[in-house]
């Protein structure tokens, strides 16, 4: 059992390092080019705690920058949590290929997005959408799709390889 525990937890761990970092990396990416800087996105991911000046930060900052970026990756877990699981179901019924690790992470990625920015308070969103363009959303929701499928993509390798 704690075998079991401590692979899970490797892989939701992976999961969440992978789909984070990528949707950061674009975050910091699409903030340059939106705002001219690439950190007023991950800053205004901590408008959890500080909400109306964290929004308006554009430089890099213990404060801002990295408990953003902190925000961004613990509020990541929820959803490769929920990746895992559908990739763990997948798995007891025979049915984990690389298409749907793929479908899979599209489909989390979705949720989250429609989660992130419709459904919950203002005050609970990511807090990066009010800083980055539509199109930007769009692709770091697709990173962080990446990143997903890159997880179990390797899930289902490993597992091959057994």
């Amino acid at each position: 059992m704690k075998s079991l525990l401590t692979h899970l937890a490797g892989r939701l761990l992976v999961s969440d390092l992978l789909s984070s970092s990528l949707s950061a990396a674009v975050l910091a990416w699409r903030g340059r080019t939106d705002t001219g800087s690439a950190a007023a996105p991950l800053n205004a991911v901590s408008h959890w705690l500080w909400p109306r000046k964290a929004l308006r930060q554009d430089g890099v900052s213990a404060r801002y920058t990295l408990t953003g970026t902190g925000v961004h990756y613990a509020a990541a877990l929820l959803w490769s949590g929920l990746y895992e699981s559908l990739r763990r179901r997948r798995e007891h019924r025979g049915t984990a290929t690389r298409t749907t690790a793929v479908a899979d992470a599209v489909a989390v990625s979705a949720v989250a997005a429609v989660v992130d920015l419709a459904c919950v308070p203002d005050r609970l969103t990511p807090g990066f959408e009010k800083r980055i363009s539509n199109r930007s959303l769009v692709l770091v929701y697709a990173a962080f799709a990446a990143g997903l499928a890159l997880s179990g993509l390797a899930a289902v390798s490993q597992r091959r390889r057994r």
